[in-house]
């Protein structure tokens, strides 16, 4: 301590002298150079003061007279003259001007002046005296330079004349010599005061060192008796000194003991981490830059195989990387959870990658959850929310920038605006200092605090060049966020206290780590020994009394939540069941865009089916309460806005995700399957579809027997084909498998023997699972619905021919709203006006009605606009919102998601039909006619003729463009009037304003114009004014007494079936079996718009049954036919048209070449060797829905054919043709195989035209049936063509009599024999005994004609 002291004390006393010596030297240079500056200046002065003493000496001598004697002198000697100028010139005397010695010219003149200075001798010899010297300007010196300059201005010279003006002679001169000295001089003055200065300032500080030498002198000495006293007082507290460093040790050591194992935990965790950092990082980095827009399960599947890549490659990494436990932070990801994120882990990563990925965000988030955690995020950090659409847009965005604000940006559509491109890229820049970004022409401040939210409703965006993050709701968000809802329900104390219990876990934790690390920032900074820093430990001992109440609350939190959690558990299966329903009705869109539905709306319905449960105290029962309420009131609500065809997908999407239904045969049931060869075992009533669908079948697991079964019990399931409701049969299935199938497994057997039952036995099916009433119609009441709404719009969804005004009329009227209902029909320019309509409204309480809002779909964002600014609290509350629309894809999805939507159909059935019109008439009107017996008669036989047309498009065998006729059609007007003015039956006046006025004006087609004539002349005849008139065999739809009312026929209309059989409409009751397997059909198709992409059927993924599908038509698609060969083969021939037709049909086959490359690309597109473009992915998504791409329809022949008939009927097609190129001309043509069937009829008409030398245009055909088969005709006809694969619909052909019969029961396309096509002359149709008979392609009638 001493030696300490010592070394401390000496060291400054010796700086201190050393500072002294120093300035003691700058204090004598500084003392030197002055005295050197005053010197040298003296001398200089020394000079001039020896001349201007001489001068001042001699002007002494003088005397007044001699002063006097000299001004006396009127005209001095030259010398004197020039002492009185220089003189003058010194004391600023002006001169006189005079005149010169040449004429006209002045001169100056000092003599006056010099007189007047010389009048006073006593004041002017005073004057030199006192004559500022030091103040000569330089122009008087150079004035007077001239004259020093002179010879003539000596002393000596002047002597002669006269002594005073030697003496001033002498004292001009010395000022002149002064001036100059003392210029020189004066600056040598300057420079020695500084010096003086300078020395004087040194001399200062040369004091206060010598002073502080002193002070430190006498300080040592101070020091140096305190150094004894604490040495002798130190041996005295060495020993206490020790004591307390231990107690603060044992202090330190017990507060830190924890800490030790944490610590020991976080390094040995590090270790691991940091040795296996790199494998997790790529794992980690590969999420944020490629897995943002994907879905859950491919996320799962690709971290998969990037796993499986690591260990392949012996990259080091944790045994389960995954980008939460690399980049996440679990208080951060604790207070995302608070603000609404879900709590699965999908969730979370979508949290971690939107935290690091580049840029500014873009969130697909269609159910709105992506916003709600925004706002709540940024809820405290002043968060602006505007949208594209809103008027002040860019001033909030502006804002945002300026102070730093985040910025929620919500619904963008796929194109985003250009202004916005300098956000997103983040261009900025710096000007004058400071960070600036130029949004549009204006260049504003940009805080680096700024932050951009943007999220889309779109569910399937397409964007370019932004960051997409997947926000889709998933099935275990959605499931955690239902969870708690229904336990808030059910349980709300509970729910409420595990709400607080997770907010307080949370901010204990966070708690608790910031006082972690204040700990080890207390330790990093601490200086000199810990055990001496009397502050960090008290604080380490405070934390550490902190920490450990925080740890025993947080477990004793983490045990209630466990407790609660079991709870919780038991709810699950209401969350699950429920999750399945809503992504049930979401996929619903698929099918019409106009089947929107909202998560807010579905939650309404989930919280309003756990209220109207049945109680009951036993969980178990009260969760399949819950389950069965949540169920039917989804069902219920969501049939009140779906068209009643596809209703039916609703249970059959809930069946589906509830596990109800197996994939592997459900797929079958949708699309059918691969069709194997095998022979027909019973061609006489089998149908080859029919034997087609059940080798199809036999490729499933558990029917692989099915096929050798069938043909083993041919008769027993020709029992079930023949079955009028095979659906319900009551005879068990043949065989072992009534016992070995399902319920749904037969589902399938009676898809392969009757598809036309399938709709019926799937609502069986329905029943059989879920129960009769979901299959019963919804019916849509208006009080009820109005009483469910708020502020959201209530839609009618309409379809073609119905108008809800007057029911709508109705209802306003009965709520006493008839005076404050506004309507208006929207079109192009109504906008401005039904906005202001909707504000006067929002404000009067009154009620709007927009119709025919799909006409106006440029005001369908306004609209959406309006909507979304709707405040409930700031809006009357019996405002109300009414809109009306057909099926349109320009509606807004927001609108259509949070509106009550109710669908409108017209009547289905001739009952239903019937009951329209008549309730639309009155008594009045059937009796204000003179002559009431007719028009009774005509108008229920009119009113049967319309019905009729309606009803027939939907037997497939109606018209060949489906046409919308509506109620305005039926014009009884016509028929009363002519009845009036006629005093006969007007019947030909009747069928020509019926049936070519008011129906014929929307056909556009000869043959349905034909059919409505000859339909006309069942209804418009004068037997229909028979009472025992009957339009049907059966007699069920007959004329009735016209004696009856109103009420009368009213109450035979209600007698009628329910579904009208096909008699009513003339057509042969297989047409029933067409309308349902039609319908059947359709429902299939619709159902498989509803499927997931990744579906996984009998362990296989999507992805592979797509790969196998693909390969095996690659492998059965044939190569391109050499068209050179062909050409050789068959040569243009003047004389044969036929090989003219057979070359362009072989080019035409170069779909061959489309279809095998397009299945190239798509292999290669499922291998990653190329991109899989949207057409590819169109193309296999035909395939596993066994559908025929579209891209190869667009190349390829009519045909509705499902993909693997449609590859079997291509490969005999290419049969047929190599057949016809290899053999020549065939003797009978397969019609069906023949691309373009015009040019071969042509070149049969050419065959016969140039062999009979006449011009084609003259020539036509007659037909001949033929009673041999093609294999009884082995040589073509001498003139025209055999054909045979024309099929019939509607009749058949009898062989025996050799003509048209009507069809077998169940024979749908019955196969027409070998005909004869006979080229003739001038051909013209028998005038009887033949019926002719259109020809389509396919039966989509003249669509494909």
């Amino acid at each position: 301590m001493k030696g300490g002291l010592d070394k401390v004390d000496t060291a400054l006393a010796e700086v201190t002298r050393s500072v002294v010596q120093t300035e003691e030297m700058k204090a004598k240079v500084k003392a030197q150079t002055a005295q050197d500056i005053a010197d040298d200046a003296q001398r200089d002065l020394d000079k001039a003061l020896s001349a201007l003493d001489t001068a001042l000496a001699s002007l002494r001598n003088l005397k007044k007279s001699d002063v006097i004697e000299v001004s006396a002198m009127q005209q001095p000697p030259p010398g004197m003259k020039m002492v009185i100028e220089a003189v003058c010139i010194l004391k600023g005397v002006k001169p006189k001007k005079v005149a010169g010695e040449k004429l006209g010219s002045k001169v100056d003149d000092y003599r006056e002046p010099g007189r007047g200075l010389l009048q006073d001798a006593g004041k002017y010899l005073d004057s030199l005296f006192e004559y500022g010297k030091d103040n000569i300007p330089d122009s008087v010196i150079k004035a007077i330079q001239p004259y020093i300059d002179n010879q003539a201005f000596q002393p000596a010279a002047t002597a002669k004349v006269s002594k005073a003006y030697t003496s001033i002679c002498q004292w001009v001169r010395a000022m002149h010599k002064y001036h100059f000295v003392a210029k020189v001089v004066e600056h040598k003055r300057r420079a020695l005061k500084v010096a003086e200065e300078d020395l004087c300032g040194t001399q200062l500080v040369l004091e206060e060192a010598k002073a502080c030498l002193k002070e430190v002198k006498d300080g040592m000495a101070v020091l140096q008796n305190k150094y004894r006293s604490c040495i002798a007082k130190k041996e005295e507290l060495k020993c206490e000194q020790c004591q307390q460093r231990l107690i603060r040790a044992d202090m330190l050591t017990n507060s830190l003991a924890d800490e030790k194992f944490r610590w020991q935990d976080t390094v040995d965790s590090l270790d691991y981490k940091i040795n296996n950092i790199s494998g997790a990082m790529l794992v980690a980095t590969g999420f944020v830059a490629y897995l943002g827009p994907s879905t859950g399960d491919y996320c799962v599947s690709l971290c998969k195989e990037w796993l499986r890549q690591l260990s392949e490659n012996n990259v080091p990494h944790t045994q389960e990387p995954n980008l939460i436990s690399t980049l996440g932070d679990p208080v951060e990801i604790c207070s995302w959870k608070i603000a609404g994120l879900a709590n699965d882990t999908l969730s979370v990563e979508i949290g971690v990658i939107a935290q690091f990925s580049q840029g500014w965000t873009l969130y697909i988030d269609p159910q709105g959850e992506a916003n709600k955690w925004i706002k709540n995020l940024e809820k405290m950090n002043n968060l602006e929310v505007s949208k594209l659409s809103v008027r002040d847009f860019n001033s909030s965005l502006e804002s945002a920038i300026i102070f730093g604000k985040p910025f929620l940006l919500e619904n963008v559509s796929e194109e985003l605006d250009l202004a916005l491109e300098p956000i997103l890229l983040e261009q900025t820049y710096k000007q004058q200092g400071n960070t600036v970004l130029k949004l549009g022409d204006t260049v504003i401040p940009y805080l680096e605090t700024f932050k951009m939210y943007i999220t889309t409703s779109l569910p399937n965006p397409h964007y370019r060049k932004q960051t997409v993050i997947n926000f889709t709701l998933s099935p275990s968000g959605l499931e955690d966020q239902l969870l708690g809802e229904v336990v808030a329900a059910e349980r709300p104390v509970l729910e409420e206290a595990r709400n607080q219990l997770i907010v307080s876990n949370a901010e204990m934790r966070q708690e608790l780590k910031e006082i972690e690390d204040q700990i080890l920032s207390w330790l990093s900074t601490s200086e000199g020994n810990p055990i001496d820093d009397l502050e960090l430990i008290k604080v380490l001992e405070a934390s550490k009394v902190k920490a450990g109440e925080i740890q025993a609350k947080v477990k004793v939190a983490e045990q209630t939540e466990k407790d609660s959690s079991i709870t919780h558990l038991q709810y699950v299966p209401v969350a699950v069941h429920s999750q399945i329903l809503y992504f049930c009705v979401s996929d619903l869109s698929n099918v019409d865009p106009m089947y929107q539905y909202s998560l807010g709306w579905f939650l309404s319905i989930f919280l309003m089916g756990i209220s109207n449960s049945d109680k009951s105290g036993i969980l178990k029962e009260q969760i399949l309460n819950i389950n069965n309420c949540i169920t039917f009131s989804l069902y219920s609500n969501v049939c009140r806005s779906l068209f009643e065809k596809h209703t039916f997908l609703v249970c059959v999407q809930i069946l589906m995700n509830d596990g109800q239904i197996d994939m592997d045969k459900w797929r079958y049931l949708l699309s059918g399957g691969v069709i194997k060869e095998m022979e027909n075992p019973a061609p006489a009533w089998l149908y080859e579809r029919v034997w087609g669908d059940i080798l199809a079948l036999s490729s499933l697991k558990n029917f692989s027997s099915f096929a050798n079964d069938f043909v083993d019990n041919l008769e027993e399931f020709r029992a079930i084909l023949d079955s009028p409701n095979p659906h319900r049969q009551v005879a068990p299935l043949p065989g072992k498998w009534e016992a070995e199938l399902d319920a749904f497994q037969k589902l399938l057997v009676l898809r392969c023997l009757r598809g036309d039952k399938i709709t019926n036995a799937g609502q069986d099916f329905v029943v059989l699972r879920l129960g009769w009433r979901f299959i019963e119609p919804q019916t849509t009441d208006l009080s009820d619905t109005f009483k469910e709404s708020t502020a959201t719009p209530l839609m009618f969804v309409l379809s073609p021919g119905t108008d809800p005004a007057a029911n709508l009329y109705m209802f306003a009227e009965e709520m006493k709203f008839s005076q404050k209902l506004s309507a208006i029909s929207l079109s192009q320019g109504q906008g401005p006006r039904a906005e202001a309509m909707i504000h006067s409204a929002m404000e009067q309480g009154n009620w709007v009605f927009f119709q025919n809002c799909y006409l106006a779909p440029s005001w369908m964002p306004s609209l959406e606009r309006l909507m979304e600014g709707i405040n409930p609290s700031q809006v009357h509350q019996d405002f109300c919102l009414w809109l009306t629309s057909l099926l349109s894809n320009h509606f807004p999805v927001s609108i259509l998601q949070n509106s009550f939507k109710m669908t409108m159909e017209p009547p289905c059935g001739v009952k239903a039909n019937l009951l329209k019109s008549y309730t639309s008439f009155s008594d009045d009107f059937l009796n204000s006619c003179p002559r009431v017996t007719e028009i009774k008669s005509l108008l229920l036989s009119l009113c049967f003729f319309h019905e009729n047309i309606l009803e027939r498009r939907k037997f497939g065998l109606g018209f060949n463009i489906p046409y919308e006729f509506t109620d305005g059609d039926l014009c009884i007007c016509q028929l009363q009037m002519f009845l009036s003015e006629y005093a006969d039956i007007p019947c030909k006046v009747l069928k020509y304003t019926a049936g070519e006025l008011n129906y014929g004006s929307r056909v556009s087609d000869n043959w349905d114009q034909r059919c409505i004539m000859s339909i006309l002349e069942d209804f418009y005849t004068p037997e229909v004014l028979t009472p025992e008139f009957a339009y049907s065999e059966s007699g069920i739809y007959r004329q009735i007494s016209t004696n009856s009312d109103l009420d009368g026929y009213l109450q035979y209309i209600r007698s009628l079936p329910l579904n009208g059989s096909p008699e009513i409409f003339g057509l042969h009751n297989n047409a029933s079996i067409t309308f349902a397997q039609n319908e059947s059909f359709a429902l299939l198709g619709t159902i498989v718009q509803l499927q997931h992409k990744t579906l996984t059927v009998g362990g296989r993924s999507r992805e592979e049954l797509v790969k196998e599908t693909a390969r095996d038509f690659l492998e059965k698609v044939p190569a391109t036919m050499n068209l050179q060969e062909v050409i050789h083969k068959s040569p243009l021939l003047y004389e044969e048209s036929m090989n003219t037709v057979l070359v362009p049909e072989v080019i035409r086959y170069k779909l061959l070449e489309a279809v095998a490359q397009t299945l190239k690309d798509l292999l290669k597109a499922l291998k990653g060797l190329v991109v899989m473009s949207s057409q590819l992915e169109l193309v296999a998504s035909s395939l596993y829905n066994d559908t025929v791409p579209e891209v190869w329809n667009a190349k390829a022949y009519p045909s509705l054919k499902p993909l693997a008939s449609w590859v079997n009927d291509l490969l005999q097609r290419i049969e047929f043709l190599k057949d016809w190129i290899n053999h020549g001309i065939p003797s009978v043509f397969w019609i069906h195989g023949v691309f373009f069937p015009q040019d071969f009829l042509t070149g049969t008409l050419q065959n016969f035209a140039r062999k009979s030398v006449i011009s084609v245009d003259t020539t036509s055909f007659s037909f001949k049936v033929m009673k041999e088969s093609v294999g009884e005709l082995p040589s073509p006809p001498s003139e025209g063509c055999y054909i045979h694969g024309l099929s019939l619909e509607g009749a058949c052909w009898d062989p025996v009599v050799f003509q048209l019969a009507e069809l077998r029961p169940k024979e749908l396309y019955p196969e027409i024999a070998v005909i004869w096509l006979l080229p003739v002359p001038h051909g013209m149709p028998p005038a009887s005994g033949s019926y002719l008979c259109p020809i389509y392609k396919t039966l989509t009638r003249a669509i494909s004609s």
